[in-house]
């Protein structure tokens, strides 16, 4: 038994449940040579899989959910223990089913700010697949929701913000010293139809606009 960067106790052999899996921790041990021990990769890979195997409606597309959000815990890990450098302002978006107001408003920040601020989002209740109406606001205005899906909030994303903006989660989001959080008061597009939905996201819109304001951030 070996302890891991988190100071975990962790297993040396683990069990896949699925075949594949092996294969992604192989990926990402590699790519997280030097920052994570291999049995911390294991952990976050086998983690995520199962995080995301209580909310899939179908497993097409699970393993390579599973190598994005996997990636996206261990990146957000390196970057809140400094093991990694934080390049832009982080921002993580969390609603309760991070299926419509998180993922509009990521995907919005990333196109207006042209990538100058890295955005993440998460659901405290996180929902089987994105809202259709959502999804058909955003492609209208030539945003493209298409490889998005709802994630669990977990810790580490929380950990590597800068900013977390919530939008109607509760208490789930854990809060940290030194973070800023804002809340915006945005209505539930869940079993809205999309003229109300078109309503939500300008508000969105409206609301990335300040937020990048305020982290000096010019929207193109």
């Amino acid at each position: 038994m070996t302890i891991d960067a988190t100071g975990r106790r962790s297993q040396p052999e683990l069990a896949y449940p699925e075949s594949h899996l092996r294969r992604l921790a192989d990926e990402l041990a590699a790519r997280y040579d030097g920052v994570f021990n291999r049995e911390t990769v294991e952990r976050y890979v086998l983690e995520s899989y199962a995080a995301l195997l209580r909310t899939a409606s179908v497993k097409a597309h699970l393993a390579t959910r599973t190598m994005y959000f996997a990636t996206e815990r261990l990146t957000a890990l390196a970057q809140a223990e400094g093991a990694l450098p934080v390049i832009w302002p982080e921002v993580l978006f969390v609603c309760e089913q991070n299926s419509g107001r998180s993922q509009m408003a990521a995907v919005l920040t990333e196109a207006l700010s042209g990538g100058r601020v890295h955005v993440r989002s998460a659901g405290s209740m996180p929902a089987h697949e994105l809202n259709p109406a959502v999804v058909e606001a955003m492609t209208e205005i030539g945003l493209d929701l298409s490889r998005e899906f709802p994630k669990p909030l977990t810790d580490d994303v929380v950990r590597a913000a800068d900013v977390v903006v919530t939008m109607g989660c509760g208490d789930a989001c854990p809060i940290y010293a030194g973070k800023r959080y804002q809340d915006w008061e945005l209505q539930d597009p869940q079993g809205q139809p999309v003229e109300i939905v078109r309503g939500i996201r300008d508000e969105v819109e409206q609301h990335v606009r300040d937020l990048l304001k305020s982290l000096e951030v010019a929207p193109e």
